[in-house]
């Protein structure tokens, strides 16, 4: 494979290699009957460290891809070959010292009579490109983690609570098995606030928040700050007598910590109120509806005494 068979490609002179092989981008020649390579730029010695000659078959081309790569790229530009569509595929290439650079193949197919004769294309390096779309889908994952993060407790937010109950509720329609959700309100919490000041306060906000956090043991359940000091727990596949004892654990563990609330009428250390539900969803009913009947508990329990479960 030396330069006169760039001849192939039906360049019109010199001048157009010498154009091609002096950029970037690396030029290459397939002949299709063959799936052999006519021509590659001297360029790829560069890049990816392999000989100019050593680029003989297609197969040279599929055995330096990764191989986490290689099936869907080879598969893709098949098809699309043999459709006769012009394509782009990126992959990671293997160097001659055994690391990966990625690549974006630009393919043009060469069509005479109806029949493919021949892949025309460049291979560009697109490690740099590749770098930055990392890091910027880095961040997003980051920035999105946030926004899903109550910013004083470090638990889930309102935000992700709304988010997942829309689609737990949709899975227990679809499953037809029981949701259930627990909202938990610490008791008195101003009078907590007035009498040890709000920087006590959110540290308190914060140890309820973990404590009902490492309650949850499933992967699928959600502990989240409803608002204020109003809690939440989300429980997928949960019947209501299950529910209820989950409640009544959580009651137990914050009223064990034993954190001071000398102004409480309820007790001289802080405790939850609760109301607990359990749904089977139908189309006919709304999560909203669901939250409020639970909501409605929880204010029956503060009725009846606080410090208990409905």
């Amino acid at each position: 494979m030396t330069d006169a068979t760039l001849d192939t490609l039906d360049v019109p002179s010199r001048v157009y290699q010498t154009l091609l092989e002096s950029t970037k981008a690396i030029p290459w020649h397939i002949d299709w009957a063959t799936m052999t390579f006519t021509y590659i730029g001297p360029q790829i010695e560069a890049l990816l460290g392999w000989p100019q000659d050593s680029w003989q078959s297609v197969n040279d081309w599929v055995e330096r891809m990764h191989p986490e790569d290689r099936d869907y790229v080879v598969d893709f530009c098949v098809s699309q070959s043999k459709a006769g569509v012009d394509h782009e595929a990126d992959y990671r290439a293997l160097t001659r010292d055994g690391h990966y650079v990625w690549i974006r193949d630009v393919v043009h197919v060469v069509r005479q009579e109806g029949e493919v004769q021949a892949l025309i294309g460049f291979m560009f390096d697109i490690s740099e490109r590749k770098k930055q779309e990392e890091q910027l889908a880095h961040l997003h994952r980051e920035l999105e983690a946030l926004s899903y993060q109550d910013g004083l407790t470090g638990i889930a937010n309102r935000r992700r609570f709304d988010n997942t109950l829309a689609k737990e509720w949709s899975e227990a329609q679809r499953s037809g098995q029981p949701l259930s959700l627990i909202l938990m309100d610490i008791d008195c919490f101003k009078q907590y606030n007035d009498q040890y000041g709000h920087l006590r306060g959110d540290e308190c906000l914060k140890r309820v928040g973990q404590l009902l956090s490492l309650a949850a043991q499933r992967p699928r359940d959600l502990v989240a700050r409803f608002g204020g000091e109003e809690f939440v727990w989300l429980l997928p596949d949960t019947d209501a007598e299950a529910a209820r004892e989950l409640a009544e654990k959580c009651r137990v563990l914050v009223r064990q910590q034993r954190i001071a609330h000398e102004l409480s009428p309820v007790a001289p250390v802080v405790t939850l109120s609760l109301g607990v539900g359990t749904v089977m969803p139908s189309p006919e009913q709304s999560s909203t509806s669901f939250v409020e009947q639970v909501d409605r508990a929880l204010y029956q329990a503060k009725r009846e005494g606080r410090d208990r479960v409905v």
